[in-house]
């Protein structure tokens, strides 16, 4: 490693939390202009002039290698882009005993694949094949909802003898979930309107039901397969139907588990994905003692019946994969401080919210585009937090592609706080700052460490026309998410922002206890000659490099 000293004549210093690139850099021993970065801080300049000591790597260091097994480096005098801090003064590094000197990240090549069950489970494609054979599987929600397992076939397969197996193993409530137009079709109205709905996980019942013709009571298993045919028949009628009844139809919310992450919805898109009528029978199953079945007891009925067990989990990366998640709804040519960008908006289909992808250049052939997908973070993106990285990762990133006039910025909305969103996320500060660390705060308030998803990011990028990328990150989930969704990663760009006091035991424990990689000397504290901003209104321009 090389140090340099960077000398900015005039510096301008703005209010703004973004960084700004010194252009002075030219004269830098061929450091092309915009590869040292100073943060926007009033204290930094001294009669107008600011000077940056940094430690670069200036060859095939850790900050420039590519995980594609070729050797691929920058060359010596590429630069990798330094971002230094004015209160980044020796505050130590991380206190691990080494850190990977490659950019490549510790993944086996299966888990790139998003068809891949969780571990005990069977996968989404060996159950949609036993449901189209008319065959029962059990599909288990999260722990953190009801964590329970269902009974689930087409509702256009049923039999007595199934319907006889399902209230024997289950709670004897037997539902079908169906589409809003055929309810609709069918005269079937909710029990009670949502928004007065005060069951725990607002599922939609409608009013119950027994088919009129071919039944007596209606509780018979053979009166409830007559009864279930009937919802699943586009034949049907409002009148063929006795109100109340002994079947509960449900109402399926469209989106299906991408929109709400349900028993209701898994039923009906396997059903779907089967390629069977949009119906499928469901029912909670139950222990000996009559209490809900826990994992353990599903487990062993599967075993017992030859099912298949699979988790809605899964279900939710099996269509996350293939269904359409986002629509482009606009574009405008955007001036930035950093250059001039196209600016295009995405909106989800699923939930309406807006991203945004940012665009410099020619996408051309798609191939090996520099790559950001950046999570939304308001409270470094816009406020400047010294508490992470954010702000100036973007800031970076933004400036990293306008450097090499070609790439794109995936911005990423509903990310805060890796998913938790805003409120929480302050919460989760507090407790920061009695003690915990950011994973340690999310555990405690009852929240995942990381909920974020990247099928979005990945489908605006494809929409853009990218097919493999460099992709300008330190977190081992996004480089493992966005290949899941079938785009090629021909390269890692790390970020790097230095340690400060506010941000040293976050960085810490994203790569201690998330897996991020971060390319520096992780051995002994800081010292002037890496990491030290120095104020110098006598300092000679012409040794720059020492």
């Amino acid at each position: 490693m090389a140090s340099i000293n960077a000398y900015c004549p005039n510096a301008a210093v703005a209010v703004s939390s973004n960084l700004k690139a010194c252009n002075s850099t030219k004269s830098l021993k061929g450091l092309p202009s915009g590869s040292l970065f100073l943060a926007n801080k009033k204290s930094v300049g001294v009669k107008g002039r600011s000077i940056a000591r940094a430690a670069i790597v200036t060859g095939e260091g850790d900050l420039a290698s590519y995980p594609n097994g070729n050797g691929v480096a920058f060359s010596r005098d590429e630069p990798v882009g330094v971002e230094m801090q004015p209160d980044a003064l020796a505050f130590g590094t991380l206190s691990a005993d080494s850190i990977p000197t490659t950019s490549g990240f510790p993944v086996e090549n299966d888990e790139f694949d998003l068809d891949r069950p969780t571990e005990g489970f069977a996968s989404i494609p060996e159950a949609i094949e036993d449901i189209r054979q008319g065959k029962m599987v059990i599909v288990v929600d999260d722990e953190d909802r009801e964590n329970e397992g269902d009974l689930i076939m087409a509702a256009s397969m049923a039999t007595p003898e199934a319907m006889a197996f399902i209230v024997r193993h289950g709670t004897g409530i037997v539902c079908v979930s169906m589409k809003g137009e055929d309810l609709e079709r069918l005269q079937l109205p909710l029990m009670i309107n949502q928004k007065d709905n005060e069951e725990k996980l607002t599922t939609a019942f409608t009013v119950s039901v027994d088919a009129k013709h071919g039944t007596t009571t209606g509780v018979s298993a053979r009166d409830r397969a007559t009864t279930i045919l009937a919802l699943a028949s586009k034949e049907s009628k409002p009148e063929d139907f006795n109100r109340p009844g002994h079947i509960f139809p449900l109402r399926y919310r469209e989106g299906g588990v991408l929109k709400r992450a349900g028993h209701t919805e898994a039923s009906l898109d396997l059903t779907v994905l089967a390629g069977l009528e949009p119906a499928a029978v469901l029912c909670e199953v139950v222990d000996d003692d009559g209490s809900m079945a826990r994992l353990p007891r599903l487990r062993k009925l599967a075993e017992q019946e030859n099912l298949k067990i699979i988790s809605i989990a899964d279900l939710i990366r099996y269509r996350r994969k293939r269904a359409k998640l986002v629509e482009r709804s606009s574009a405008a040519r955007l001036p930035t401080m950093w250059g001039p960008f196209t600016a295009y908006c995405y909106r989800s289909i699923i939930d309406g919210i807006e991203h945004i992808a940012m665009v410099k250049g020619e996408i051309g052939d798609g191939k090996d585009v520099l790559v950001r997908v950046h999570s939304e973070c308001l409270t470094g993106d816009i406020f400047g937090s010294a508490r992470c990285d954010c702000g100036n990762q973007l800031a970076l990133a933004m400036q990293q592609i306008e450097d090499a006039g070609r790439g794109v910025l995936v911005y990423l909305r509903g990310h805060e706080g890796r998913g938790i969103g805003l409120g929480h996320k302050l919460r989760a500060y507090n407790l920061q700052d009695d003690g915990r660390d950011t994973v340690e705060a999310n555990e405690e308030l009852g929240l995942p460490i990381d909920s974020r998803e990247y099928g979005i990011g990945a489908q605006i990028l494809r929409d853009l026309g990218v097919r493999t990328m460099k992709l300008m990150t330190n977190n081992p989930a996004k480089y493992i998410g966005l290949k899941g969704y079938g785009l090629a990663v021909s390269g890692r760009v790390p970020l790097v922002s230095l340690i400060t006091k506010d941000n040293k035991r976050y960085l810490e424990t994203k790569r201690t206890k998330m897996g991020h990689l971060y390319s520096f000397n992780a051995k002994g504290p800081l010292n002037n000659s890496s990491s030290t901003i120095t104020n110098d209104s006598n300092h000679n321009p012409n040794s720059a490099l020492n």
